[in-house]
Formats: structure tokens, C-alpha cells, sequence
């Protein structure tokens, strides 16, 4: 059997399977060098010229994540999520008029809000699951860069890809999405057409808590990526080198932790649903979820490890049953091995469009039983 032929999750679990030549070790070494030799003739020949814009074992990730994503122009790591997706606004040009999805990462969204027209930018929000209101919102010749959120956070509505990808293509725009609550075990946005796909990889890609990085990969490397790589050079935006490496070792168990995740996510989503003291349960997986049939078209291997739950008794009994948790950990964040629970009204505040009733959940891989019992045990104290 030729390599070539080995699956996404093989080639991800042995970090594409290099050997270090010196000591023939499996585990790639992290080279922290921020500078270089040069050649007799005053030349790089190595390829490496400053630690800025070049580092091995930030290449080494960036391989692993474009083999994932199937990403043919290749992926760029930046030191945070936020540092990646605003590269790609900074890359566009004084004037340019973005569409964006009005439910997303809500740190990007205040970005956009408050910086992004400093910039020189138009932004309007729009509800991207409704492609009607995504195709009026595109102005052709005039919009350049459709941003998508899916599955969008803290709600988890769906936007189909392959549909935005050629509304922003007739109107002569590039669709940006961003993957984070998906990860290319469930969706590979540049399959269904996508220009660039955007990562927190601080969350499910490094699974592990413990590293601030962000993600971008192209489909083709044209004059707009090589823009937004200028960005990264010039903003000094690259991921150190300790970081790429735990990110790299957080992506071999990738597939392992996406699989135990979305099931027990699936699972607490089906009994939630049931459970007297729950209103309403957000997850993609769910039938009478309004974005279950496209999910189910552009996902696989589930439908990811996030959910959001409404309960029953309000504000105050949603923020009493957040307190009242052991298990989970009420923290911000999500992807990681352990699970979290946040309400995110009042991490949002003013203008967010999250129901104040709302607990988001990032499902880790801890027992689903302790799991559920931990969640019962807190939405029945919420409501004392």
C-alpha cells in the first residue's frame, strides 16, 4: 500500500510520519532558532532566514493542518485565533465591504464592530443561514470577502457552504469560514468550496487548554493569501515554537477525541432534550434542529462537541445552575479534554445576541454518565 494512500487520521496520529534525521527520533523535535546561517554567497539556501516568518516545527504543524484540511496553497499558524481571522480583514483593501455572519465568536464580532471600520471597511451582519438574506446582503463587484461562522457560536446555526461559496462567487468575493467548532474531522469547508478556512486552534485542535494559536489554510495560492502571509510577516504574527509543537501533538489525537466528544455531545443533546428542567437544546445533530438536514450533508463523523441548552427557569436559574456544577468547569473556552459550561449573556454583555437563558457546553471526554448526573444534579439546584 503506498503512503499516499494512507487515511487523514494515520498520517495525523505520526505528524505526517517524519523522522528526525539526526537521531532518528519519532517525535519531531521544536527548534527554537531565530536566526540562521547564511551561505558563502550571502544566500539562504536552507529556506530559513528569521525566526519571524520561518520556524521548522511551525512549518511541521502547518503540514499536519493542511493535510487535514486538504488545503492545497497550505496553512498559516498565528499566535492567537483572533490574530488569524483579523489578518484576513487587514489583507483587503481601504473600501472593501464584508458580509459577516451576525451570530459568531463574539470577541471577532466587537472587532468588527469597533475596529475593522478604522480600517477603512463597510461590515454588515447578516443571518447567513438564510441564503436569501446572505444573496441581498452581497453586493456584486462591491463585496470581497463573505466571512461564515458554522456551526455558529453560541447558537450552532448551520450555513450551508457550498451554497455561500457561490453566492460570494458570482458576486466576485472569496468565502472565509470559520471552522472552529467543526474541525476538519467534521466539516472540510475548502471541499465545498471555500477560499479560506479559519481555526481557534486554541480550542479542539490542541485539545488540551494549554496553547493560545490560530489557523488559517487556502485552497489556492493566489495574490489574496500571499497578502495575508505579507500580514503575518510584517505584524510578527507566527506562533512560537513551543506552541506549534503542542499544537502538533494535540492534532494526533485529533480524531480520537473528536469521535469520543461528538458522541457524548450527541448523547447528552438527545437526553437533555428530555429532561424536565430544559427548554430547548441547540445541537446540530438533533431532527428538529432548523439546521440538521444541511448539517448532515456537509458534517461527518457527527456533529461536533458543542451545545447550548435553555432552561427552563430563566436567567437566574441558568446562572444558579452554572454555580452549581462539579464536574464541568464553568470557564471560558471549548475543544479541550475537560468540559465547560458558561453563561454567555453575561460574558457577552450588551448587544450580544445570546437569550439570557442560555448555558453553552463544550463537551470533553470524561464519562458521559458523570456527565449527565453532574448537569441533572446542577439544573435541579438552579431551580431551588
Amino acid at each position: 500500500m503506498s503512503s499516499k494512500s494512507w487515511s487523514p487520521r494515520s498520517l495525523a496520529a505520526q505528524a505526517m510520519g517524519k523522522i528526525d534525521p539526526l537521531t532518528k527520533a519519532v517525535v519531531p523535535p521544536i527548534h527554537v532558532a531565530t536566526t540562521y546561517i547564511r551561505d558563502e554567497d550571502n544566500g539562504y539556501s536552507s529556506g530559513f532566514i528569521y525566526g519571524r516568518p520561518d520556524n521548522e516545527t511551525v512549518h511541521e504543524a502547518q503540514a499536519v493542518l493542511a493535510m487535514l484540511e486538504e488545503a492545497k496553497a497550505g496553512a498559516l499558524l498565528f499566535g492567537s485565533g483572533m490574530a488569524a481571522a483579523t489578518s484576513v480583514f487587514q489583507a483587503l483593501a481601504p473600501g472593501d465591504h464584508v458580509v459577516a455572519s451576525k451570530v459568531m465568536y463574539w470577541a471577532l464580532r466587537a472587532w468588527l464592530l469597533n475596529e475593522a471600520t478604522r480600517w477603512g471597511l463597510t461590515i454588515d451582519f447578516v443571518e447567513t443561514d438564510d441564503l436569501a438574506a446572505l444573496k441581498a446582503a452581497v453586493k456584486p463587484g462591491v463585496t470581497k470577502l463573505v466571512w461564515v461562522e458554522t456551526p455558529s457560536n453560541p447558537l450552532w446555526t448551520i450555513t450551508d457552504i457550498a451554497a455561500a461559496a457561490e453566492i460570494a462567487h458570482k458576486a466576485g468575493a472569496r468565502l472565509a469560514v470559520d471552522s472552529t467548532c467543526a474541525s476538519p474531522v467534521h466539516t472540510r469547508p475548502l471541499t465545498l468550496g471555500a477560499d479560506i478556512v479559519m481555526h481557534a486552534a486554541t480550542k479542539v485542535l490542541n485539545g488540551h487548554s494549554d496553547v493560545v494559536a490560530g489557523a488559517l489554510c487556502a485552497r489556492e495560492d493566489d495574490a489574496f493569501w500571499n497578502r495575508i502571509k505579507t500580514v503575518r510577516k510584517g505584524q510578527g504574527g507566527i506562533l512560537g515554537p513551543f506552541e506549534a509543537y503542542l499544537l502538533m501533538r494535540g492534532m494526533r489525537t485529533l480524531h480520537l477525541r473528536q469521535e469520543r466528544q461528538s458522541a457524548s455531545a450527541m448523547a447528552l443533546a438527545e437526553r437533555l432534550s428530555a429532561h424536565p428542567l430544559v427548554a430547548r437544546v441547540l445541537y446540530p445533530g438533533l431532527p428538529q434542529h432548523p439546521g440538521h438536514d444541511i448539517a448532515a450533508r456537509q458534517m461527518e463523523n457527527g456533529f461536533g462537541y458543542m451545545l447550548s441548552v435553555q432552561v427552563t427557569g430563566g436567567e437566574t436559574a441558568a446562572v444558579k445552575t452554572a454555580a452549581h456544577v462539579e464536574l464541568y468547569k464553568r470557564a471560558t473556552s471549548l475543544g479541550g479534554v475537560e468540559s465547560l459550561i458558561e453563561h454567555r449573556a453575561s460574558i457577552e454583555g450588551a448587544g450580544s445576541p445570546c437569550p439570557t437563558d442560555l448555558l453553552r457546553l463544550s463537551t470533553g471526554i470524561e464519562d458521559l454518565e458523570d456527565l449527565y448526573a453532574d448537569l441533572d444534579q446542577a439544573l435541579r439546584a438552579g431551580h431551588r
